[in-house]
């Protein structure tokens, strides 16, 4: 029986298999996946047999020098980094070399240009074949990297655009600023119809497709679900979810806050104040349900209510049991909420993005218009928030999962109350009153989190 090798911290290998005839890996037994430098990543051929296509940069500090690449797909798994992130990976099988001796191991795929080495060694990998002294160093045969063409590094290499993908069927302000920003900033933006997309639902090979073509792999995903197809919009994310992609907003944050009655549940577990709510199925319940919220005025509201539509103030009880019995009547589901008087017509929308207020303003109804939406007339204005006001909208969204959100609060008598939690925010509106350049603050933040799960 061949001996096992005598591996230090840091040892050269090849991957024959691979094309790549010398890198240097970081050997980690507190790691138990290998994990390789890789962009690109394409799963191609049938999904009985699916294969991994992409491109490796072997050469630290030099990513003129790079490796296309084919490998067997064995497997997609989650894999938690040793700061506590969660990422999911393509999984190869191929084979290593070292001093005449190989052996297959299975790799992880991910993005490595942050660390020092271009490939981990995790402690599956070496099994029986290999020791390690942790306090050693290349104790194998330095290969070096004459087998590749180093072209010389240039002194500042250009920061990769991502590629980046707004899921939306609208070319609206919005989109087109998301569009215009992203490309601005370096990055690949496709604006994707979300009806138009649909699902290939497998084991190793999951996809998206557009238009019949398989989407490429994106680096993050911009949801803009509409409320209509909140369902449909919401599984397409999911299908980008178990691809690994980043998305801006996951799917069960964008259920949730479109799920009126889901998310006033969601707001009261979390301790976060909110007018007062009942629901109830049955038409005897109506005198219980407008006393539960304090009596008239309150406000009657559809679940399914979007921008101000299917919102009732009824200003008395009599009105209060008319507007029920007639929502009643269509079959609709709806919740009755207290009227908050003191709000005066008035409301402020915050918009949280990666866990902090950006931008704020004050939003009126029009004239006669208990509603304060834009789109149903209402104007805004630039204001200052309390720090309570702004703890409690980052909560809100937390609470959701939602790293970009549209936090409507009312101010009462007793503090800051959440009347919704808006999964697509529109920036017109806040940037006109704000003058700030929202979707620069997103792309920041979307740059940021990729950065710090590579």
């Amino acid at each position: 029986m061949t001996p096992p090798l005598q591996f230090g911290w840091e040892e050269w290998l090849s991957l024959p298999e691979l094309n790549v005839p010398a890198i240097l890996a970081k050997v980690d037994t507190g790691a138990r996946t290998s994990a390789l430098h890789a962009s690109d990543i394409e799963v191609i051929g049938h999904a009985e047999s699916p294969l991994v296509r992409f491109t490796l940069y072997p050469v630290a500090d030099n990513d003129e020098v790079k490796v296309q690449c084919t490998a067997p797909l064995v497997d997609r798994r989650d894999v938690t980094s040793s700061n506590g992130e969660s990422e999911q990976r393509f999984v190869i099988r191929t084979r290593i070399e070292v001093a005449g001796q190989g052996w297959p191991i299975e790799i992880t795929l991910t993005d490595r240009s942050t660390m020092a080495s271009r490939m981990l060694l995790g402690r599956q990998a070496l099994l029986d074949h290999i020791t390690v002294l942790p306090t050693a160093r290349r104790l194998q045969a330095e290969l070096g990297y004459g087998a590749y063409d180093l072209p010389q590094p240039e002194p500042e290499p250009e920061r990769r655009g991502l590629r980046i993908a707004v899921l939306t069927r609208e070319d609206n302000y919005t989109t087109r600023r998301l569009v215009e920003v992203g490309k601005a900033r370096g990055h690949r933006v496709d604006r994707i119809d979300t009806t138009r997309c649909f699902m290939a639902i497998n084991t190793l090979a999951p996809e998206v497709y557009y238009d019949g073509e398989r989407l490429p792999r994106y680096d993050a995903v911009i949801p803009r679900i509409g409320a209509s197809i909140t369902t449909y919009g919401a599984a397409v994310v999911r299908q980008f979810e178990t691809l690994g992609t980043y998305c801006v907003n996951g799917s069960e944050g964008i259920t949730a806050s479109r799920d009126k009655l889901f998310a006033h549940q969601l707001l009261a577990r979390a301790g976060i104040g909110m007018p007062d709510t009942a629901f109830a199925s049955s038409p005897k319940d109506t005198r219980n349900l407008i006393e539960l919220v304090g009596g008239a005025p309150l406000i009657v509201k559809l679940l399914s209510s979007s921008q101000g539509k299917g919102v009732v103030l009824a200003e008395t009880k009599k009105a209060a049991e008319s507007v029920i019995s007639a929502f009643r009547g269509l079959k609709a589901n709806f919740l009755v909420q207290h009227f908050v008087r003191e709000a005066a017509g008035e409301d402020i929308r915050c918009l949280v993005i990666g866990g902090k207020v950006v931008a704020a303003m004050k939003r009126k109804g029009a004239e006669g218009d208990f509603r304060s939406n834009l789109h149903q007339g209402g104007s805004g204005e630039p204001v200052k928030i309390t720090q309570q006001e702004r703890r409690v909208a980052v909560k809100a969204a937390r609470t959701f999962g939602l790293n970009v959100a549209g936090v409507d609060l009312l101010r009462a008598h007793d503090g800051p109350k959440v009347l919704e939690v808006n999964s697509s925010p529109g920036f017109e509106g806040m940037e006109a009153v704000t003058g700030k350049n929202l979707p620069e603050i997103l792309y920041q933040d979307i740059e940021a989190r990729l950065k710090r799960n590579a």
